[in-house]
């Protein structure tokens, strides 16, 4: 007889993995069965809690109790306390609470409680390997509807209804593209998933993977009823072992329960697909590129016209989104366009999954509905800035995206408003940076990432990516001269025009966008040789400014290669022989005492 009473959900994403959530969970379940709880506590693993900057979390269901940053040394006395004694362990929560009153549960936390949840409604509330609790949550009911109750036509209705637009960044509306494949007609069409996120910083597809990949799944038979295709491909990195795992173990649960494969729910209709690894090349994300690496062959743009939708996998008619679009469309089916377009604003329809990342207090993944500020992502959820630093800017959309400054925090997030201050949604990137962060080296940074990946196939993006990066690497050098900024803009606007996918086409956004709102760092860099935020090395003095320095010895402590000099209630030096401006001094020093 199952006596389970208690379910200790315990985040299992690639980042509670990375904090050590593997060793809590072999504790836990040594704890429970060491106490004989083990008939009456079932430890589940599941995929990402969203609240990355706490991990490893664990919500005690049903009792809703949320506890933080645990360490397997913590679970004798957690134990112990909350299931033997029934005490719940204060210091483990996400803030003590003023009385016994007021544990807090997940919705009482800010991160948690100014967010909708569409495409993250599962997210550490079930087990990702098991599609039973998948189903119990509703799972596959859309997909069943759409099989049994609906013509590919009342699917692609709803869509258009839905006012989805592609959350992969261009933004293209979803109901659209799949009512231009499905009036194609073809002995075979295709359905793609868009799984390779390459931006810097982002880590929502992969999230949505780990945590809840039958959504995914559903998604895409829905899709595929949609337009007619029988066939479907999953493009996921390498890198990506977790969530490559997991999908794995869905795609052959829905096979077992007669999801995939031939004669779907006795509809008559046949949908499979499989999973197929790239190996990390950033150009892949365009659509164009990753049908071609499918293909066997070097992923590689091509120009358009013909659209993927009248000629794409192998010149057949096919439909390609990312993780977040797909997951977005059983919650539309079931409940109806509808419903969907009352969230969010008059041209951005839904909610959007922020990856939210940087300079941040709460560093985590973010779903809110269109036209919610960045203000209200960046402090209300976020947290603010740590250590009382100030906010100066956030980076949107990635290396294609811009830098949003502090003037525009109240900038509603929908894809027209970000375009307006120079940036754009991006498939969901969202890097806060401090007053520390010099703007010229995070161009720098970008072009660099951007250059490394161009595929090399038009001469605008691969030259000249490369002559704007070495021309910022100058400036960042103390080796820039007069005009740089003016053959920037020039060079930035030929890039634009002439290059052949949307990489090169929007290669020049990061240094454009710092142009744009802090062209004094650049012009302080090149004509005073001056970092105003102290990051470039080759400007900086390292010297101790005596009058700043608090004797604290921080800096002596973090440093390397042991080039300070420091004694307690003395002031630091630096031995400049010794030092290799690595900046661990002046990233450690809260009280900017290194020039």
């Amino acid at each position: 007889m199952n006596t389970i009473r208690t379910d200790l959900l315990l985040c299992g994403g690639t980042g509670c993995h990375a904090t050590g959530s593997q060793e809590v969970k072999k504790a836990l379940e040594n704890e429970v069965k060491k106490q004989g709880l083990d008939q009456e506590i079932r430890i589940i693993e599941t995929g990402c809690n969203g609240f990355c900057a706490q991990g490893p979390v664990l919500l005690v269901q049903p009792e809703g109790i949320f506890y933080q940053k645990l360490k397997k040394d913590d679970i004798p006395h957690l134990v112990e306390e909350h299931f033997l004694k029934g005490r719940p362990v204060e210091k483990l929560f996400y803030k003590e609470p003023a009385s016994a009153e007021t544990i807090p549960g997940m919705n009482d936390i800010p991160f948690y409680a100014k967010q909708q949840l569409i495409v993250l409604k599962n997210r550490g509330l079930i087990d990702p390997e098991s599609i039973d609790e998948y189903i119990a949550g509703d799972g596959y009911m859309a997909a069943a509807k759409a099989l049994l109750e609906m013509t590919p036509e009342d699917i692609v209705g709803e869509l258009k209804t839905s006012g989805l637009r592609g959350r992969g960044g261009a933004g293209f509306p979803t109901g659209l593209k799949w009512e231009f494949a499905g009036k194609e007609t073809a002995d075979l069409k295709y359905v793609l998933c868009n799984a390779d996120e390459g931006d810097p910083g982002a880590f929502m597809d992969r999230s949505v993977l780990e945590a809840d990949p039958h959504a995914l799944l559903e998604g895409m038979l829905i899709a595929a009823r949609a337009i007619g295709a029988s066939r479907g491909y999953i493009y996921c990195r390498a890198e990506y072992p977790l969530a490559l795992r997991r999908l794995g173990i869905a795609i052959s649960q829905a096979r077992e329960y007669g999801l995939l494969g031939d004669n779907i729910l006795d509809s008559g209709f046949d949908f499979d697909l499989e999973v197929y690894q790239g190996a990390g090349a950033f150009v892949c994300g365009e659509e164009t590129a990753l049908i071609h690496s499918i293909e066997g062959k070097r992923g590689m743009p091509r120009p358009r016209p013909p659209f993927p939708a009248v000629q794409g996998l192998w010149k057949k008619p096919t439909v390609l989104n990312n993780v977040e679009s797909y997951a977005n469309v059983a919650q539309i089916i079931l409940k109806g366009g509808e419903w969907y377009a009352g969230i969010g604003t008059e041209t951005s329809k839904g909610t959007k999954v922020f990856a939210l990342t940087g300079d941040v207090s709460n560093i985590g993944l973010v779903e809110v509905p269109m036209g919610t500020t960045l203000r209200t992502i960046i402090y209300d959820i976020g947290g603010g800035i740590p250590n009382k630093r100030k906010f100066k800017a956030v980076q949107m959309g990635g290396p294609s995206g811009g830098c949003v400054p502090e003037q525009f925090l109240d900038t509603p997030v929908d894809y027209e408003s970000l375009t307006k201050v120079g940036a754009i949604m991006g498939s969901g990137g969202m890097i806060v940076m401090d007053d520390r962060t010099c703007m010229v080296d995070m161009a720098r940074f970008f072009m660099d990432f951007i250059q490394d990946e161009s595929c090399g196939k038009c001469t605008p993006c691969r030259e000249g990516t490369r002559r704007m990066l070495e021309i910022v690497e100058k400036i960042t050098h103390g080796e820039g001269k007069e005009g740089d900024i003016e053959l920037l803009e020039e060079m930035s606007v030929v890039i634009k025009d002439s290059a052949l996918c949307g990489l090169g086409q929007t290669g020049p956004n990061p240094v454009l966008a710092t142009l744009r709102y802090f062209r004094d760092e650049y012009e302080a860099h090149i004509y005073e040789h001056r970092c105003p935020a102290k990051r470039c090395p080759a400007l900086l003095k390292f010297e101790v400014v005596q009058d700043k320095c608090k004797k604290c010895g921080l800096c002596f402590k973090n440093c390397p290669s042991d080039a300070i000099i420091w004694q307690k209630k003395e002031t630091a030096t630096i031995v400049k022989e010794k030092c290799i401006k690595c900046l661990s001094c002046y990233t450690n020093c809260p009280f900017d005492a290194i020039d």
